[in-house]
């Protein structure tokens, strides 16, 4: 018995090994196959519902996820409701405009919220959308909108001038341009974005009835063989299609960065359609661009990127631009660089704070202040890691994170910064004792959770038989310093703490911070809606902690 299961054993090793060299993705392919199933029968059972068409599985999550970000833009943020309802605007404009189903609508725009929003008007219609690819020139535009048989042609601003081009060639089709503009660049265009004030955003009538199995969109070829040819694109292609993300792992939860053109079938059915089957949110980028890429990417908390063709290699390929620099461990009390024995710097660790400083080359050079030899000569670090290297101090403290990525944390010695200005501590203080009732004043920079920087603070110490005159404050701040450089906070003290050597202890009043438990010194904060400080309690400390006062 024993002996039989180990020849079973033995036989079922020997059928994995086999299948592990000769078929390694079996199991991979099993799991794919299967996921398919699964979508298969999820699409019956919407289709139970009535979700049908592509059309039908956007205004389900406009009622699953009306407040959620659908479209980021550059700095537009439009929900699923947003969309929704500028979309019934465009359809009501396109219905008086004697638009119907059936009608076939030339779509010539770039990447860009309203291309979504002018599309969906059009599928609540009923038209058949045909997407134009705005690389191409003005002979194969007009041989695509003639191919399709298109009834009008919607053009996006930027691309006014190819469709005059076009004009002749139009007006003999009897064919109405619309331009998504607020004004028409001559009477041969219909401007549609003035009329959009006196459009309902709520849908004028019911949705089409269409067969699944009828055209939804045209999307052209590339024309690598001739003319763009025209591929029709049926509803349940389409409503396939927005299963892409889905089958590659992608969740409600993502970021999806899309920098394709809408025009090309990947980004729109497999992209947008993609999202908007799992009711996610899509980065929408204008255009490609190897240069933005990351940045947007950190910028949008991206999770998804769509990939196809070289933009890959666009991004390995792309050059850094990038200055040489190091992060030195330093001294936490005279913010001086830290050497080892033999005299020589030491490079801060990954995910630990360090001075950021800049290698002088005859390309990267340091001219010095004018007329102040001294502090030119302080912002130098000579023999950082061998004799006679010279390095920039730049006065600002960085963290770099495992992945390579920097963080900005602080400006060091009596410096801050808050909003990206550096807050020189001496010049607001100056300006704080120029006022009758301030005797002295000590400014230093305090964390906000949610903020980067510091926010400026003062612990001031009032002129005997003198009050705070917070209204006067605001006043003088107004006239003397830039909004970045004002203190949001003051701590009222009998006396400020000195070194030895007379300088003004600040460690202990920026740990404490603002908070009325830690100390009994009274505290107010800075009012712009009143023009006033007032007194810091417990709830006041809550709110802007917890971010829900603006600052």
């Amino acid at each position: 018995m024993l002996t039989a299961a180990f020849t079973i054993l033995a036989g079922l090793l020997a059928v994995l090994a086999y299948q592990k060299v000769f078929n390694p993705f079996l199991w991979v392919d099993l799991r794919y196959y299967l996921k398919l199933r699964m979508y298969r029968k999820s699409l019956q059972a919407r289709a139970q519902q009535g979700i049908i068409t592509f059309l039908d599985g956007f205004l389900l999550q406009v009622r699953r996820n009306p407040n959620k970000a659908f479209i980021i833009y550059e700095d537009q943020r439009l929900t699923y409701q947003d969309v929704d309802r500028r979309s019934n605007q465009f359809a009501n404009l396109f219905r008086e405009m004697s638009l119907k189903q059936g009608d076939i609508v030339a779509l010539l725009m770039c990447n860009e919220p309203d291309f979504m929003s002018v599309w969906l008007g059009l599928c609540k219609l009923g038209c058949q959308v045909a997407f134009l690819n705005t690389n191409n020139k003005s002979k194969s535009v007009l041989h695509c909108i003639q191919t399709c048989g298109a009834k009008a042609l919607v053009v996006g601003t930027g691309l006014v001038h190819l469709a005059e081009d076009l004009l002749p060639a139009l007006k003999k089709d009897n064919m109405t341009v619309f331009v998504v503009h607020h004004t028409a660049p001559s009477e041969d265009f219909v401007s549609l974005l003035d009329k959009m004030e006196n459009s309902s955003t709520e849908r004028q009538s019911g949705l089409p009835k269409v067969d699944i199995m009828s055209n939804f969109l045209f999307i052209f070829t590339s024309g690598t063989t001739g003319l763009p040819k025209a591929a029709c694109v049926s509803h349940l292609k389409a409503i396939m299609s927005m299963a892409f993300f889905q089958m590659c792992g992608a969740t409600s939860d993502d970021v999806i960065y899309i920098t394709l053109p809408l025009y090309h079938m990947s980004a729109s059915l497999l992209g947008i359609g993609g999202a908007i089957q799992l009711g996610a949110t899509c980065v929408l980028k204008k255009k490609f661009s190897a240069g933005q890429f990351w940045k947007d990417c950190v910028k949008y908390n991206v999770t998804v990127v769509q990939y196809i063709g070289e933009l890959c290699r666009y991004l390995v390929t792309h050059p850094r631009l990038l200055t040489p620099f190091e992060l030195l461990r330093y001294d936490t009390q005279t913010y001086e660089p830290l050497r080892t024995a033999s005299g020589r710097c030491v490079r801060a660790q990954k995910g630990e704070a360090g001075i950021l400083v800049a290698p002088l080359t005859p390309m990267n050079q340091f001219l010095g202040y004018a007329g102040n030899k001294v502090q030119s000569e302080k912002k130098l670090v000579k023999d950082v890691f061998r004799m006679g290297d010279v390095y920039f101090n730049t006065g600002d403290l960085l963290l770099q994170d495992q992945r390579d990525f920097l963080y900005f944390c602080d400006r060091v010695g009596d410096t801050f910064r808050w909003k990206g200005e550096n807050v020189s501590t001496m010049e607001v203080s100056d300006v704080l004792c120029l006022l009758d009732f301030i005797q002295e004043a000590s400014v230093y920079g305090v964390t906000i959770p949610g903020h980067e920087g510091r926010a400026g603070m003062a612990a001031i110490v009032l002129k005997p038989d003198h009050r705070l005159n917070g209204p006067e404050l605001y006043r003088h701040l107004v006239e003397a310093l830039p909004p970045y450089a004002w203190p949001w906070f003051l701590r009222i003290r009998p006396s400020l703490d000195v070194t030895e050597t007379f300088k003004q202890q600040k460690g202990k009043l920026v740990q404490e911070g603002f908070n009325p438990d830690i100390t009994l010194d009274p505290l107010f904060f800075l009012d712009i809606t009143q023009k006033d400080y007032i007194l810091i309690n417990g709830s006041l400390y809550e709110n802007i902690v917890l971010g829900k006062i603006k600052l």
